[in-house]
């Protein structure tokens, strides 16, 4: 089976170098060439003489797993991942057939020795292309993992091929639950917006909209930790199934927020890739896009927050299945 893993690049400072050089790397033991070790066992030995003062068994045992898992689990013909400074972007590409593994100098920029080779694609992948599951896994704050929505990964690449049969069914509950939102007015669909940023962690969540305004229908505030704050200013439409937002749409939302704040559209439907562009233009205000299906992901993750009524006007139980 061809597996998925994202392999970082320190936040995006190598990632330059990690595609520029056709490989992936990782800087644990960089004193000891590893290209003769042939099992997890006989990782703790060479990791405990580099770094002494490590005596927590639980990091040593996160550590030496995921230098395993880039010597020994990945393997050639699997596809990797790694994310850009720019953290909307993702670069991709597969494992270079054996012996993909080297010990190199460190003298290219990149001091991470251990690496693997690897052929990339040319484009890139924007991260909001996929499901609220899909992104969750690539916030992990391991460096080497592996990818659980493989699957999800491998269509959106082209290449569902190799996804095994069996794992396509005619049902689709994305759909369903989709249907059941489009049976909401434009009101009742801006208010079922409202609870879900409040269920997101959004203060004083507001809807402000009238229908058919073509502006803003929602605000929120995130407050993370005070660590910082973000004032987000919402467009919530209902499209039908199959519909594609323009750019022209994302832009007149643009037009409406505020200096300081960011925007999200959040919609039933899907965008045009000119309007993936516009909301990540340089020297405008951040727009986060949310389609159909990444809606539906959120309001799985947090249908527990869903009042009630709304609940029970949607006609799901948990799970987002038809009641």
């Amino acid at each position: 089976m061809t597996n998925v893993w994202c392999v970082r690049a320190d936040f995006g400072t190598y990632t330059k170098h990690f595609v520029e050089g056709g490989y992936v790397a990782i800087g644990w033991l960089p004193n000891t060439d590893l290209s003769s070790v042939q099992s997890r066992d006989e990782l703790y030995p060479i990791y405990k003489a580099e770094h002494p003062d490590d005596t927590s068994n639980i990091v040593i045992g996160q550590q030496v797993g995921q230098i395993a898992r880039f010597l020994l689990e990945i393997r050639a013909g699997d596809y990797v991942i790694t994310p850009a400074a720019d953290t909307e972007w993702l670069h991709y590409g597969q494992i270079a057939p054996e012996p993909s593994y080297y010990y190199a100098s460190g003298d290219d920029g990149c001091p991470y020795r251990h690496r693997r080779r690897v052929i990339w694609a040319k484009e890139r992948l924007k991260r909001g292309e996929f499901s609220v599951p899909f992104q969750n896994t690539i916030r992990s704050s391991l460096t080497v993992f592996a990818v659980s929505q493989r699957d999800e990964f491998l269509a959106v690449i082209g290449r569902s091929d190799l996804v095994p049969q069996s794992a396509a069914s005619p049902y689709d509950p994305y759909r369903v639950v989709l249907e059941q939102l489009l049976e909401l007015d434009d009101k009742e669909f801006e208010i079922l917006v409202g609870h879900l940023l409040t269920a997101l962690g959004f203060e004083g969540s507001e809807v402000i909209g009238k229908t058919g305004d073509g502006g803003v229908d929602a605000t929120g505030e995130l407050n993370v930790a005070n660590l910082a704050k973000v004032k987000v200013f919402v467009q919530a439409k209902r499209y039908k199934l199959g519909t594609k937002v323009s750019a022209n749409t994302v832009r007149q939302l643009r037009q409406a927020i505020p200096f300081g704040g960011q925007g999200a559209f959040i919609t039933t439907a899907d965008f045009q890739s000119a309007a993936a562009d516009v909301a990540l233009e340089t020297g405008f205000p951040r727009i986060g896009l949310v389609n159909g299906r990444q809606l539906v992901d959120l309001l799985v993750e947090h249908w527990g927050d869903i009042p009630p009524e709304f609940r029970d006007r949607l006609g799901l139980k948990p799970g987002l299945v038809l009641a």
